[in-house]
């Protein structure tokens, strides 16, 4: 036999001992010598991949254990306790004015900090708020003379108007949004639900003109827009699914933050992310192609990304339009006696547990040690004031707190740039509030929204707009939004008897104002006035057009413009801070904007961490909080819901 003449050709007795070898003991004839080789090579090659792979998997067994513990398995003690019953309306505002106005004083101070916040906006009072319940000595510091960023309210000529608040939705009994709120502001902001029609579309002027209607409810909008689009009720349907799984799987892209960033990379290049959730997918794609694969009527795709925030269709992620979209679908509410409510009831909660919020204390500096690592701020008032902490969050915007309060050479780092390079500032909002001697009723308006928008091609009408030359721009504004927050507060009829207000904004390119951005307000003369105003005319005759009675019952109008919004200090005037493009929610890019920074100790929260808006911020504080912790909260307020779920299924019973 073959075989037995292969063994005593090769028995090891038979080779000289001065070239035995173990390659010459075991080698194969000549004739099964390549065969032989490749499959022993090959089969090393597989016991060392299988060796370094069940090291790797032993290791990355124990890192998601530990991560899952850190992450979910523990508990943080935030919802302990129970929620107060809300109180009655507090009607004092000389009380509330102490709360929200009140001054820096070196010897309001806590000692033994724990913990600084830059700036008082949802997103930092969020932080504050959180992490005093969880028993850190907290101090927020405000460089405007009332607490809120865009959730606060200003006086002009006896009229009260909103910074930038218009509504907040998904905050239905139980809902997460509003379990987190109520953990807050110990439940005692009252909500009133506004009116099912949201939101009045209108495409187009004169006879041209064609008004779509969105109104809330469950299945309610989705009915509505199918039968104001007949012939795309296919589109429509695939919309809504978008929305459904936006709404449902935004907790992925939260998730993306918070896993390393090695990890996430891992999961988005090989493609695993997009075979868990089609999320991923809808948040690198523009709305504009999307819509496209579906429809060729522009209007329906002027509805469906009808909240404008100066990026055209083709330039913003689906994903975000069907979010804000979706955030109207069950209800919406405006809170009783004013946004500032809010504002006021979160620093009370603060307060209560140790904290301190104090105005007019404008941080100019943020303070590095030798090792570069963050440990307190400068704050600029009759020279300078050092106050330190071990943690630094600033709720002032990357750009602000990139650019502006760290030292030069410390800006250049790569880390810092590479964080700065992945947004860039959105664009500029112009306001114009007016005031009328009249009610609701006299009036003709109602709690409804209006979006204008003079054609439905505003891809390229934005693009032309935002290259105008300056001179020509108040001339030729394609969109606007209105709305009526006196019809909104069921208070405002008894504080402001016979009165109503409303607010009118729309984009700007902040290059048209830029001629008046290091001058003081006194200084910029008339010829700043006159073109402001300009603006302001044209978007209050455009409102005139749909409710002529504006114009007989106006007594006051107070146009903003970029450069004085409301004493935000925002980056190009954007009260969105960084822009909401389809590059800034690449699921790469939302990744890697983290709260916790290249510096150490020092961290960031509010609108640039996730989304623009006030749930949006307050997201942007929870995930701040998270991390400053290296715990997910998000954990404990969705068992908190569960609970509060399960207590009301009972009582049903």
């Amino acid at each position: 036999m073959r075989t037995t003449t292969l063994t005593r050709r090769w028995t090891p007795s038979r080779v000289p001992a001065r070239t035995t070898t173990s390659s010459q003991v075991f080698a194969p004839p000549p004739a099964l010598g390549c065969w032989y080789s490749s499959l022993s090579q090959r089969f090393n090659l597989q016991r060392v991949k299988m060796r370094w792979f069940l090291l790797f998997f032993e290791w990355f067994v124990d890192y998601a254990r530990c991560t899952y513990w850190n992450l979910f398995g523990r508990r943080s003690g935030l919802c302990s306790g129970s929620i107060s019953s809300p109180g009655p309306l507090d009607p004092d505002k000389k009380k509330k004015n102490g709360v929200l106005r009140k001054e820096f004083d070196e010897f309001e101070v806590p000692k033994n900090l724990d913990v600084i916040v830059i700036c008082s906006g949802v997103g930092g009072l969020t932080v504050a708020a959180t992490l005093a319940k969880l028993g850190k000595k907290v101090l927020v510091l405000e460089q405007d003379e009332q607490a809120g960023g865009l959730c606060k309210t200003f006086s002009v000529k006896g009229f009260e108007f909103d910074s930038g608040f218009h509504y907040v939705g998904q905050l239905h009994e139980n809902g997460f949004l509003k379990v987190a709120l109520d953990l807050i502001t110990d439940g005692q902001v009252h909500f009133a639900e506004q009116d099912a029609h949201v939101d009045t579309v209108v495409i187009g002027k004169g006879k041209q003109r064609k008004e779509y209607t969105i109104y809330s409810g469950k299945r309610q909008m989705e009915a509505y827009l199918t039968k104001q689009f007949p012939n795309d009720t296919k589109a429509v349907e695939e919309l809504f699914k978008i929305m459904k799984i936006a709404s449902k799987k935004i907790h992925l892209l939260c998730m993306l933050k918070m896993l390393p960033l090695w990890f996430t990379r891992f999961l988005l290049w090989s493609g695993i992310a997009d075979l868990i959730s089609p999320l991923f997918r809808y948040s690198r794609t523009s709305t504009t192609d999307v819509l496209k694969s579906l429809t060729v009527n522009r209007d329906l795709l002027t509805v469906f990304s009808q909240t404008f925030y100066g990026v055209p269709p083709k330039n913003s992620s689906c994903m975000i339009d069907a979010l804000l979209l979706h955030h109207s679908k069950l209800e919406v509410y405006y809170p009783k006696g004013g946004t500032s409510e809010i504002t006021y009831r979160i620093i009370q909660f603060v307060e209560k547990h140790g904290g301190k919020v104090l105005m007019k204390a404008p941080v100019s500096s943020i303070l590095l040690d030798e090792k570069e690592n963050a440990y307190g701020v400068t704050v600029k008032i009759d020279g300078e004031i050092e106050i330190k902490a071990p943690v630094i969050v600033s709720n002032a915007g990357m750009f602000n707190t990139f650019r502006k309060l760290l030292p030069p050479e410390v800006q250049a780092h790569p880390g810092i740039q590479d964080y700065v390079h992945t947004l860039k500032p959105g664009k500029a909002y112009f306001q114009v509030f007016a005031g009328f001697n009249g009610t609701e009723e006299d009036l003709g308006v109602s709690s409804t929204n209006m979006r204008l928008f003079k054609t439905n091609n505003m891809d390229e009408v934005l693009e032309e707009y935002f290259d105008l030359d300056k001179e020509d721009a108040p001339d030729n504004i394609p969109m606007m939004y209105m709305s009526f927050p006196s019809a909104r507060d069921p208070t405002s009829h008894t504080l402001f008897l016979g009165q109503s207000h409303m607010v009118i904004q729309t984009m700007v390119n902040p290059k048209w104002f830029r001629k008046w951005n290091n001058m003081n307000e006194m200084d910029r003369g008339d010829e700043y006035e006159k073109y402001k105003m300009r603006f302001a005319n044209h978007l209050f005759d455009w409102a005139c057009v749909h409710f002529p009675k504006l114009r007989e019952k106006l007594l006051m109008m107070h146009a903003v413009s970029p450069i004085n919004m409301h004493g935000l200090g925002a980056t190009n005037g954007s009260m969105l801070s960084a822009e909401h493009s389809l590059e800034r929610y690449r699921p790469l890019n939302i990744a890697k904007i983290r709260c916790n920074t290249p510096i150490k100790n020092l961290y960031l929260s509010g609108q640039d961490i996730f989304s623009a808006g006030f749930s949006g911020a307050l997201h942007g504080g929870l995930l701040c909080a998270s991390s400053f912790l290296d715990h997910c909260l998000y954990i404990d307020l969705l068992l908190q819901q569960k609970k509060l779920k399960n207590r009301e299924a009972k009582k049903l019973q």
